[in-house]
């Protein structure tokens, strides 16, 4: 859920500050370095930015988008991410504030950014509570990201009125199958409405132009508030037979409904695991879930679904799979590799399983190496047996704290041809005080604070790679 009220205009500039051999101050228990792994800064001044997005594009996977918030901002790579730049004209300019952003590339190699916008909030977690004009948008680029279409287009926008609905924390998902549905878009979402929350779906057929109404695909609505028991964290994916798979959190479960038919109708929504409660606060963060993301191994078949919940007390990181379609569930396994119990919070996980090799790929914040439990670094899991067993990496080792900044509720990952990409929110460590002080006669400038937006890159197909 994008909640900063904080609005940013962000100076493009196609200048990024690349990372090598960052200074350890966390052995995270001697975690390997990710292979072949760069760090890129997409915002060198420190912002509002948060929750991040990345997709590779399928038919020219040189070309890498990443997108971020608040407000909505794109950054592009032609070169299989080892450059980076910025985007202009990608934030709607007839709202205040946008974000929850989420991206894909459909069939065509056609780039679509999704977000929501609106002036201002209502209540605080009752969202529809006093809710002005709203909505769900997309944009599209041609060009690999590099720009972005003027105009962008409304999939449910509310006017303002006394009851509308808030839409919230949509994710867009692209039909790149041979089925009869290829080049289908997807967009779920959260719609709060006073009484309850649903969960929602709408489809485009003609390449992101128009969109239908929105269908409710949940078995019952959920509870109002932006807490445990609501219809929230929408993920899906499409399998190479064309069904659509979506999964999100509802009652202490993760919920599974499919479609056949290119996005018309859903069976009935199902719990398919059973979950610890999915919203938590932990040190430093008042606010973080453990919302679902689901993938399929393309060749296989196999299904994934990834969460973080405190069954063990901490928070862990678990995936599980489907051989048949979603019908069947394997137990859960930990992603993250440390010892159970030992009060470290692993969590703002995200999953991409690589199309070309059925590796699977899961990064997340990981706090094993702080005995307080405060700073985190972030760490990338990779299995290539199936899910049965993760091995870890460490995709920074400078570990940050995160308190006094609004953190988001998600990071990104994608994966193509044994090439991962992460992206990520951190915020900086202060300036040292010798480095600030102020030439004589002169002011001290206040040290930028807020958060910025980092990419990661990792190779486990080149020589000497990593399995």
């Amino acid at each position: 859920m994008f909640f900063s009220q904080h609005f940013r205009r962000f100076a493009a500039t196609a200048v990024f500050t690349l990372f090598f051999n960052a200074p350890l101050l966390l052995q995270a228990q001697d975690l390997p370095k990710a292979p072949q792994s760069q760090v890129f800064t997409l915002t060198p001044t420190p912002g509002f930015f948060t929750e991040p997005g990345i997709a590779v594009n399928p038919a020219n996977p040189q070309q890498v988008v990443a997108v971020f918030q608040d407000n909505v901002h794109a950054a592009y790579s032609q070169d299989t991410g080892h450059t980076w730049q910025l985007a202009e004209g990608v934030d709607p300019k007839n709202y205040r504030i946008s974000g929850d952003v989420s991206v894909a590339f459909d069939n065509q190699g056609h780039a679509f950014v999704c977000y929501i916008a609106f002036d201002k909030l209502g209540t605080f977690n009752y969202w529809a509570h006093g809710a002005t004009r709203n909505g769900i948008f997309v944009r599209r680029s041609l060009d690999g990201g590099r720009s972005w279409e003027p105009e962008h287009v409304p999939v449910a926008e509310q006017p303002s009125s006394p009851g509308i609905p808030f839409e919230d924390k949509p994710y867009i998902v692209a039909d790149n199958s041979k089925s009869r549905y290829a080049g289908n878009l997807y967009i779920g979402w959260t719609r709060w409405r006073l009484t309850d929350s649903q969960m929602v779906l709408s489809r485009s057929t003609d390449d992101g132009k128009t969109w239908s109404q929105p269908i409710e695909i949940d078995a019952h609505p959920g509870l109002p508030r932006d807490d445990n028991g609501a219809a929230e964290g929408f993920a899906g994916v499409v399998g190479p037979d064309g069904r659509l798979y979506a999964i999100w959190s509802q009652d202490d479960a993760l919920m599974l409904t499919t479609s056949r038919d290119g996005g018309k109708t859903f069976s009935r929504a199902r719990p398919v695991i059973h979950t610890a409660p999915i919203m938590f606060a932990i040190q430093t963060l008042d606010r973080a879930n453990g919302f679902p993301q689901i993938a399929i191994d393309p060749k296989s078949k196999r299904l994934y679904v990834t969460w973080s919940d405190y069954r063990n007390g901490d928070l862990d990181v678990f995936l599980a799979t489907s051989d048949d379609g979603g019908k069947h569930w394997t137990a859960p396994v930990r992603v993250n590799n440390d010892p159970v119990h030992n009060g470290a919070e692993q969590f703002f996980q995200w999953l991409a399983v690589d199309p070309t090799d059925g590796s699977i790929d899961v990064v997340f914040y990981d706090r094993r190496g702080d005995p307080q439990n405060r700073k985190q670094i972030v760490v990338l899991a990779r299995s290539t047996d199936g899910g049965h067993s993760f091995n870890n990496y460490a995709w920074t080792d400078e570990a940050f704290e995160a308190s006094g900044v609004f953190f988001g509720d998600y990071s990104g990952i994608a994966a193509y041809g044994g090439r991962v990409y992460g992206m990520w929110t951190e915020k900086p460590a202060p300036v040292p005080e010798a480095k600030t002080k102020p030439e004589e006669g002169k002011e001290a400038k206040p040290q930028p604070s807020g958060t910025i937006v980092k990419v990661g890159t990792a190779d486990f197909a080149l020589p000497g790679r990593s399995k």
